[in-house]
């Protein structure tokens, strides 16, 4: 079957230096491992586990208070050490340390060409990993009891540094046709890859491969449901992102174990040896980035991209959804002689306002500064330059910003995640955290639609 392909005009791509090198690092976990729920967007958390308890791999550790049949498993077998809370008793993680022999929950192998849609629902939910799958609208983690219209998977990560999917499937695709099978039980299912993919070698296994050519953010599963089939208002669709998640529902009914094991690039300017790692979810950074750029440097480590990624510590753990640990300058050291006015070779601009544009497509190592301060909305075009949905991002934004719910439904914000705005962040002139802006206008939508 001939795959369809859909190029894509818009967009921008940002080279930076310290892309991971295929070489696996075998790293060797400290044994503490903590699942954080705000990992999962939307899901209200209510821990099901007590401090001391022991517990298997695949054992509940906390469900989603709205949906108590969504449950999220527990990456590895051991005794439950804190729940730890924040401010109003927020659940901020619950850890564990791990045991020296794992010991898994048997859920059974299964074959889901025998299955109907219900009973891949009733596996996932059981195992706790099917709190990993997404929907539109809202780009929240998904309700069991929605009835999507369509199930959108994206193998294509095109972000900067972004770990390479095809280097991770390599001796898994069994694994990865198993877990689409599954998916496609429950309903018609698109898998979106890049024009180089080597996944399109399993084209005759894998029914609506869609090849998607152009720059970031082709990648990004909202742009892709954008260009295949629009969500309209009073319809849902269900989203996979993360690719490494089909991984994990494959492995699921292969082995009938829950196994959380991702490849993880190690990567960003600062990195000494970039490479990549096989983590559990969870598991604690320390081991891995303690070691890895030069001790004395003032650096930024983010829980995933440098466009979406989340700012963190030694101390912290891999997120559910990362498949990158960056780490660039913060940049708070920095001391530019003449600052602006100078040539700037050695910096990125989208505007040419620096000399860099005659550079081609060299490699830079920027750093984690904001250069300026929030000001004023200009109506420049310059979101619409990247962002290749059918949209007008800066309409939506002043929508969302002003409040104007009736004025959002129409100019598409049912189509959108945080995410799809993360490359018109980083060009806007006016320095607004407009991934920020579109995540606080969502959650006041669902809650008006509640």
């Amino acid at each position: 079957m001939m795959s369809n392909v859909i190029k894509l005009r818009k967009g921008l791509e940002i080279h930076l230096q310290g892309k991971a090198e295929e070489t696996k690092l075998t790293l060797k976990s400290n044994g503490h491992y903590a699942l954080v729920p705000d990992d999962f967007e939307g899901v209200t958390p209510k821990v099901v586990v007590l401090e001391g308890d022991n517990v298997k791999a695949g054992d509940a550790l906390f469900v989603n208070k709205l949906h108590p049949e969504v449950r999220f498993a527990s990456p590895v077998s051991g005794r439950v050490m804190t729940v730890e809370r924040g401010e109003r008793r927020k659940v901020l993680c619950i850890r564990v340390d791990a045991d020296a022999e794992q010991q898994y929950v048997d859920f059974g192998k299964k074959d889901p060409m025998k299955m109907d849609g219900k009973a891949v629902i009733d596996a996932l939910l059981e195992a706790g990993i099917f709190g990993y799958i997404n929907q539109l609208p809202y780009a929240i983690s998904t309700d069991p009891e929605s009835k999507p219209k369509a199930i959108f998977v994206s193998a294509l990560r095109d972000k900067p540094l972004a770990a390479s999917f095809d280097y991770e499937v390599k001796g898994q695709e069994q694994d990865f046709v198993t877990g689409l099978a599954a998916l496609s039980k429950i309903a018609k299912t698109y898998v979106g890859i890049g024009k180089d993919s080597q996944i399109s070698n399993l084209n005759a296994q894998i029914s609506n491969l869609v090849v998607f050519d152009g720059p970031c953010p082709a990648g990004n599963v909202g742009v892709q449901v954008n260009n295949i089939d629009p969500v309209n208002k009073g319809e849902v669709v269900w989203t996979i992102g993360d690719p490494t998640v089909v991984l994990f529902i494959g492995r699921l009914f292969n082995t009938g174990r829950v196994n959380l094991t991702r490849t993880v690039a190690l990567c960003g300017s600062e990195v000494k040896k970039p490479c990549y790692v096989d983590m559990l979810v969870g598991q604690e950074l320390n081991t891995l980035v303690s070691n890895s750029y030069e001790p004395g440097h003032n650096v930024r480590i983010i829980n995933g991209n440098v466009l979406t990624g989340r700012k963190t510590t030694k101390d912290g753990f891999l997120g559910a959804h990362s498949s990158e640990i960056t780490i660039i300058p913060e940049g708070d050291d920095a001391d530019e002689m003449l600052g602006w006015i100078m040539p700037r070779f050695k910096q990125f601009s989208v505007s040419r306002s620096y000399f860099s544009w005659l550079c081609g497509k060299k490699e830079y190592a920027l750093d984690a500064r904001v250069k300026g301060g929030e000001r004023h909305i200009i109506m420049s075009g310059e979101y619409d330059r990247v962002l290749p949905m059918d949209i007008y991002g800066e309409y939506l934004i002043k929508a969302i910003i002003t409040g104007d719910i009736d004025r959002q439904e129409q100019l598409g914000i049912y189509e959108v995640a945080p995410e799809d705005f993360a490359l018109a962040e980083f060009v806007d002139s006016s320095k607004l955290e407009l991934q920020k802006i579109v995540r606080e206008g969502l959650n006041i939508l669902r809650k008006e639609n509640a």
